[in-house]
C-alpha cells in the first residue's frame, strides 16, 4: 500500500506547472496534500480529480487562500474527521482524518510559527491537541500520519543547523513538541530507516535554496510502533519538483 504526501504550496498554481505526471506514474493508494491555498467558495469542486480517487478536503474558513489540507483516496473510508477533537483548527483546514478497518490515516498541515515566531503560542496549543487527538485514536487501532509538520527534528534534518536554533521550525520548544509526540508511540519512519541520510524535503525559494540544497527535512510520515515492521519503504522524492517543497513515499503492507 504506496502513500505519498505533499506540501503543493497552491494546487491550482501547482496544476499549471505540468507536473502532474510525476505523482500520477506513482499510482499511489494515498495521496495527502498540504497548503491547498484554496478559498472557502472554491471547495465545492476539488481541482485534482484523478480516475479512481475520491477527495476529501478541508480549507481555511478564515483567511482567504491559506493553508489547507486533502487526502486523495482509492478506496472509501468508514468514516471522515475534519480537524482534531470536536473539529478543532478545523478553521485553518489543518488536519484530515480517514479510518479504515485496520488504521487511520491523518494528513496533517502544522501551523508556522512565522516570524519572529509570533505563532509559536499558538503553534504549542496545537501540538498538545494534536497529541491528545493521536493518543485517543491509538487507542482503538494504528495510525499513519503525513505531512508538513513544520518541524526538523535534529541537526541532521537542515543544512544550516548551527544558524537556526531561533529560527521557526528549529526551536527548542518545536523540537521538544516533535520529541513528545514520538513519545506517545510513533516512529519516524524515514530516520529509522535512513539514519545517517541528509535528506532534505523543503526549499525556500530565497537564495537558490533548492539549487545549492540549502534545504530542511519537515515532512513526515510516521507510524505507530506497532505497525513499523510492516514498512517496507520510505523515501524522499527530490527528483518531483513545482513546489517549495518534494514528496515523500511511504510503502507499507497493510
Amino acid at each position: 500500500m504506496v502513500f505519498l504526501s505533499f506540501n503543493v504550496n497552491s494546487i491550482r498554481a501547482y496544476l499549471k506547472k505540468g507536473f502532474v505526471d510525476q505523482i500520477e506514474k506513482l499510482k499511489p493508494d494515498f495521496l495527502g496534500i498540504e497548503e491547498l491555498k484554496l478559498t472557502e467558495t472554491e471547495h465545492k469542486d476539488f481541482p485534482y480529480m484523478p480516475e479512481a480517487y475520491t477527495p476529501y478536503w478541508s480549507v481555511s474558513k478564515i483567511k482567504k487562500g491559506y493553508a489547507g489540507t486533502a487526502i486523495l483516496a482509492k478506496k472509501k473510508p468508514i468514516s471522515v474527521n475534519y480537524g482534531l477533537i470536536d473539529h478543532k483548527y478545523d478553521d485553518e483546514g489543518r488536519a484530515i482524518t480517514l479510518e479504515y478497518p485496520s488504521f487511520y490515516y491523518v494528513n496533517l498541515y502544522v501551523p508556522n510559527s512565522g516570524e519572529e515566531l509570533k505563532r509559536l503560542d499558538f503553534r504549542m496549543g496545537f501540538e498538545s491537541d494534536l497529541r491528545n487527538y493521536l493518543t485517543a485514536l491509538m487507542k482503538k487501532k494504528p495510525v499513519i500520519v503525513s505531512g508538513d509538520l513544520n518541524v526538523a527534528n535534529e541537526p541532521i534534518d537542515l543544512k544550516n543547523p548551527d544558524s537556526n536554533h531561533h529560527s521557526a521550525g528549529f526551536t527548542d520548544e518545536e523540537r521538544r513538541e516533535f520529541k513528545k509526540l514520538l513519545s506517545i508511540g510513533f516512529v519516524d519512519t524515514f530516520r529509522t530507516l535512513h539514519p545517517d541520510e541528509k535528506k532534505y524535503s523543503y526549499w525556500s525559494y530565497k537564495r537558490n535554496a533548492r539549487a545549492t540544497n540549502a534545504g530542511w527535512r519537515i515532512d513526515y510520515f510516521l507510524v505507530s510502533k506497532e505497525i513499523f515492521p510492516k514498512v517496507k519503504k520510505s523515501e524522499i522524492l527530490n527528483d518531483v519538483e513545482g513546489s517549495d517543497h518534494c514528496p515523500i513515499l511511504l510503502d507499507i503492507d497493510l
